[in-house]
């Protein structure tokens, strides 16, 4: 892999742009989370997809869907990282992610299995942790059997971390959010439960909170076991899809004003809620969810879903 372009600061985070054999561009980025250091936590985050046949209405990934990315293109993001600053492979973090959430739907690609399968031998690092983020595609159903089996015998207790990015309880604005068959919340928490067992980190719900997408916990209550369950709300992000579409931030990402209305009641409800507002300047490098490839696709017209 070829890195073009990179983007960002070294003591938050830090996005690369790459391009395949193939000429097809994606992004990934590592970053830390101030004021822990990078010695005591660092995340990478890595896409497994060319672009996303998804096209979430806040995401920058849809549109120019080239396909999956190879077993050997996934791992050769982490290597770039990882080689950068430990050469040996040996990584004494005692809290090392691997994100699969950066540009597409990782569960639209087996070629993830192997890097799973992979990681531990290709690393000393005690600490690792990866981390699947999905909307939950309907007919992947055997993707998250699969990734349960591996789960269980490579990464148990508490060693990998699952997220369901569902952004609001209402199902119709839900498939407005998410342009793509997905898992109704019934199918979605039964199989949660299955994919949990005793020691695992609970599952995270995770909700970018846009004015007028409520997120109701009576309807939580109703499918999502607190026990199994957590909720992550964030702020939306300020992509040029969100802007296409009109969408608007719920919360205010410098001071978190406007979530305290949707916390409360959710806490409320029996639920661990983490409120995840990041830096600032992440808005700036594109490290959080602004797609810095499409700066190298000057011809690429964003338009509203």
């Amino acid at each position: 892999m070829e890195v073009i372009a990179r983007h960002g600061r070294e003591d938050l985070a830090m996005l690369y742009v790459g391009k395949t054999g193939a000429g097809s561009l994606l992004e990934f980025v590592e970053s830390v989370a101030p004021p822990t250091p990078r010695e005591e936590k660092w995340v990478l985050i890595i896409s497994t997809l060319k672009g996303c046949p998804v096209r979430c209405s806040m995401c920058d990934a849809g549109g120019n869907y080239q396909g999956p990315l190879s077993t050997a293109e996934i791992l050769e993001q982490i290597d770039f990282m990882v080689t950068a600053r430990y050469p040996n492979r040996v990584i004494p973090i005692p809290k090392f992610k691997v994100q699969f959430a950066r540009m597409g739907e990782p569960t639209l690609n087996d070629a993830v299995f192997e890097v799973l399968q992979d990681l531990p031998q290709r690393y000393n690092a005690p600490g690792l942790m990866p981390c699947i983020s999905t909307v939950l595609p309907r007919g992947r159903e055997r993707f998250f059997k699969t990734l349960k089996n591996l789960k269980d015998s490579l990464y148990p207790n508490g060693r990998f971390q699952l997220q369901f990015s569902l952004h609001t309880t209402d199902s119709k604005r839900r498939r407005r959010l998410i342009n793509y068959p997905v898992m109704d919340f019934g199918d979605a928490a039964a199989m949660g439960e299955n994919f949990h067992r005793p020691g695992d980190r609970k599952i995270a719900l995770n909700f970018a909170a846009a004015k007028g997408y409520p997120i109701d916990p009576e309807i939580l209550i109703q499918h999502f076991d607190p026990s199994v369950f957590l909720v992550k709300i964030t702020p939306l992000n300020p992509t040029e899809r969100v802007r296409v579409n009109g969408l608007r931030t719920q919360i205010n990402p410098a001071d978190g004003q406007g979530s305290s209305e949707i916390v409360d009641v959710i806490r409320q409800a029996g639920y661990e809620v983490i409120l995840s507002l990041g830096e600032p300047e992440e808005d700036v490098i594109g490290s959080n969810c602004g797609q810095y490839v499409n700066r190298y696709r000057p011809h690429q017209e964003v338009t509203p879903v």
